[in-house]
């Protein structure tokens, strides 16, 4: 029998993946809706290496909320985590945004705030029930 995930935590899950389809696709073929990619031809690369990145990290993320695997999605969770770390930064330095207290609350409010939650929860259910349940 598959354990059952909390209905919050399928929710958090879903708010870190979403931008990780959406602005992929975007940075794929429409590079200049995505700030700090309009650039064009030199950061051709650095947009297919963000796309790739984000995309790989969220369908397993979506095989991880499938598998209701808690150890991967702590891993997935993390490493989305510290990839929003670095990316808020350098979307504030190389981007054109206009409304830095907009962008700020959304990166701490949507994508760090739930993430620490879901990780306080999910190493507490890994440590104590192991990864192999």
């Amino acid at each position: 029998m598959r354990k059952s995930l909390p209905s919050w935590l399928i929710v958090v899950v879903i708010i870190e993946v979403l931008p990780m389809f959406v602005f992929p696709v975007l940075a794929m073929f429409v590079p200049s809706a995505v700030p700090g990619l309009s650039g064009g031809e030199k950061f051709a690369f650095a947009a297919s290496i963000y796309s790739a990145r984000n995309l790989a990290v969220g369908i397993a993320l979506l095989v991880a909320l499938w598998l209701k695997n808690e150890a991967m999605l702590f891993i997935l969770i993390l490493v989305r985590l510290l990839t929003d770390l670095m990316d808020y930064p350098t979307l504030l330095f190389l981007g054109d945004v206009s409304r830095v207290y907009v962008v700020t609350s959304i990166f701490f409010f949507l994508y760090y705030i739930p993430a620490l939650v879901a990780l306080w929860y999910l190493w507490r259910r890994v440590i104590r029930h192991g990864s192999t349940d």
